[in-house]
């Protein structure tokens, strides 16, 4: 008789091999022993069986087959051995043994009647792996029919308990977060740090903490600290406590340059204590700013306010365009025929700033199709679906507005890297327009009633964040310098303080001389250059000496193009600015954002709100830190070792095609 195809691999444990089989021989697989003894009812095998509500029989957990309820507990033994073989792991807690080893695929046929070695640890690190990416907790593995679908392909199959998936996160975590603290050691550039808070569903308060850094290579790097419950009630103090805990633990409490948080007053006051901790420390300049990205979004939602009511009737319509593909069809043919633009359904729908300005954008360009497909189809979406005529010109003179905001925000979610320098060009430009609005005699009151509260949340940013640091930070992105810096931003003062800062903190005599020997191009050019360029290279240096320092030099050159790429510039100019490049690497990690912006303006938003709504306590720190980490190239880790989802489902369909091949075989003889 041949034995059953299945998978013919196993997991080699770090402690010797668990005989699945229970000691089985090569003729059968009863269970044997030098002299056979009675059992009583009290036999390990019965926590495997459940007892019917008759009483008359117990059936099997793990597949339901039923046996009488005077069948020995031998035979119970002998069912679990032959039908799920490796039942006996599945009651355990420990953790200790738990990181799969390299798996080793037997070609060898099994002796007859012989079961199969198996262990499945590798099928529960995979559904860990699927946690992480879902950001599901592990209470999720404990659905029935979770189980029941795995049972269906695989009666033996066995998941680990809830709580031991609970236990094997919280050691990745410990692990990778013994990574990351170690990882931060080696960096010697300062660091900013950004924060973010939200609530879940069981009311815990929630803060995060990243930082951010400019490597070596000037490649810009980012990395979760930690995910923490802040406790009641919640207030600065709560939150300065946890911050402090985190930068201390991860040992960064002197390289800490900035810290961006989301214009909340407990965050900012909470910043507040922080800076004076580390002034009284002497640790180094710090300085704390709000978020330009939640802050832009407020002023926005100030300016739809008074559309609000036509957006939502613009959205109705357009979640019914999205659920119907032959409304959604009529749509485009229509826009088609009236060449009212391009469109590519489902439409952004959200109610954040996207999905709004995709509302009034499809009246302003699409209007004659829309009106044409709700004509159409008026049973369907009834009669309170068309826009009035004053309705449609509060759209057109709105989506004008916005239209520069909408430009902005696309701008600063595109950017490779939105610098202070950068984001502040652009909210100087935003102040401009809100300007230009309530100055105008042509725009409407309410919008310029709109316009007055924009204009309040634009000065209370740009007095919040126009300091010292914040100038050092624009001036050293080499698109703005001087010339493109905000008005409010722009001081004699600021200068000097900034040309004070650079020499104390970075002019220092391990750095070599601008002006002395050979340039780095000189070098690639061997010394054979000619006599024109010699003397123009030594007009160059003469020039160069004449100026006070470096940053004098910088400033004096005209600023690069917007497209520049900030890091890349600084790479390339780094040979000709030493020390300035060394205070660029610091001041350009600063945050003008405490978020991703395109987490904040477009319907991404939405998933990662869900997910952190939905996470409940005991999972969500392990979860989310281990889901950010691994997405940022971190290694899955369990204590020491390394947990490569990959290398496993290759091996394992591996061995599932050198199985199928070996059926086939036998099939053929």
């Amino acid at each position: 008789m041949e034995p059953k195809s299945m998978m013919d691999m196993a997991l080699i444990p770090s402690i010797d091999p668990i005989d699945i089989g229970l000691g089985s021989s090569e003729k059968g697989n009863a269970i044997t022993s030098a002299k056979p003894r009675k059992k009583t009812m009290t036999s390990v095998y019965l926590k495997f069986f459940e007892t019917a509500p008759d009483g008359k029989s117990r059936r099997c957990k793990f597949c339901g087959q039923s046996y009488s309820i005077a069948t020995a507990t031998g035979n119970l033994g002998r069912h679990l051995s032959n039908r799920h073989p490796g039942y006996d792991k599945s009651g355990g807690d420990a953790v200790s043994n738990l990181a799969p080893q390299p798996i080793t695929v037997s070609k060898k046929s099994q002796p007859q009647g012989k079961v199969p070695q198996v262990d499945y640890d590798h099928l529960n690190w995979l559904l860990i792996k699927w946690l992480i990416v879902a950001s599901l907790p592990p209470s999720t593995v404990e659905e029935k029919w979770l189980a029941n679908s795995y049972k269906f392909l695989n009666a033996s199959i066995q998941l680990w308990s809830g709580e031991k998936y609970k236990a094997v996160f919280r050691e990745v975590f410990r692990s990778m977060q013994e990574d990351v603290r170690a990882s931060l050691e080696h960096i010697s550039s300062k660091f900013s740090i950004t924060l973010d808070f939200w609530t879940s569903y069981e009311q815990i308060y929630y803060m995060s903490v990243t930082c951010q850094w400019i490597d070596e290579n000037w490649s810009f790097q980012k990395v979760l600290l930690d995910i923490c419950h802040i406790p009641h009630p919640c207030g600065d103090a709560e939150i300065y406590h946890s911050l402090v805990k985190v930068i201390r633990m991860y040992n960064i409490e002197n390289r800490v340059l900035s810290c961006t948080h989301d214009n909340s007053q407990s965050a900012m006051h909470a910043c507040h204590t922080l800076k004076e901790h580390l002034d009284g420390q002497k640790v180094g300049p710090f300085c704390f700013i709000p978020c330009a990205a939640r802050t832009l979004n407020l002023i926005i939602d100030d300016g739809l306010r008074a559309t609000k009511p036509v957006i939502s009737k613009i959205r109705e319509f357009v979640l019914e365009l999205n659920a119907s593909s032959e409304m959604s069809e009529d749509f485009i043919q229509l826009t088609t025929a009236y060449q009212e633009g391009s469109w590519k359904p489902p439409l952004d729908a959200s109610a954040r700033w996207s999905g709004n300005y995709q509302m009034l954008d499809i009246v302003r360009k699409a209007s004659k199709s829309m009106d044409a497909v709700i004509r159409k189809y008026e049973e369907t979406l009834g009669n309170r679906m068309p826009l009035t005529s004053t309705e449609k010109n509060a759209v057109s003179i709105m989506h004008q507005y916005l239209e520069p905001f909408y430009k902005t925000t696309t701008n600063i979610c595109t950017n490779k890297l939105p610098t202070i320098g950068l984001v502040l060009f652009f909210m100087d430009h935003i102040s401009e327009t809100i300007t230009v609005c309530r100055e105008s005699r042509h725009s409407p009151d309410w919008l310029k009633n709109a316009a007055e509260d924009m204009a309040i949340k634009a000065r209370n940013y740009n007095n919040q964040v126009c300091n010292i640091f914040t100038y050092m930070t624009a001036i050293l992105d080499p698109r703005i310098k001087g010339e493109l810096i905000p008005e409010s931003l722009s001081s004699d003062n600021y200068l000097e303080e900034a040309r004070t800062h650079f020499m104390r903190n970075y002019s220092t005599t391990h750095f070599p001389s601008m002006t002395s020997g050979y340039s780095a191009q000189e070098v690639e050019d061997g010394g054979s250059v000619s006599f024109a360029e010699e003397i123009a290279r030594k007009k160059r240096r003469a020039s160069m000496s004449t100026a006070t320092d470096e940053l004098t030099q910088y400033l004096s050159e005209p600023p690069a193009p917007i497209p520049t790429d900030v890091l890349e510039w600084w790479k390339v100019n780094s040979t000709r600015y030493p020390r300035l490049s060394v205070m660029a690497r610091d001041f350009l990690t600063v945050q003008a954002t405490s978020v991703a912006p395109e987490d904040l303006f477009c319907s991404k938003g939405d998933e990662i709100e869900k997910q952190r709504f939905c996470m409940p306590h005991d999972s969500a720190q392990a979860l989310l830190c281990i889901r950010s980490w691994t997405q940022g190239g971190i290694k899955l880790k369990f204590k020491s070792t390394e947990i490569d989802c990959e290398r496993l489902m290759e091996l394992a369909a591996t061995a599932s095609a050198d199985n199928s091949n070996a059926g086939s075989e036998k099939k053929q003889k």
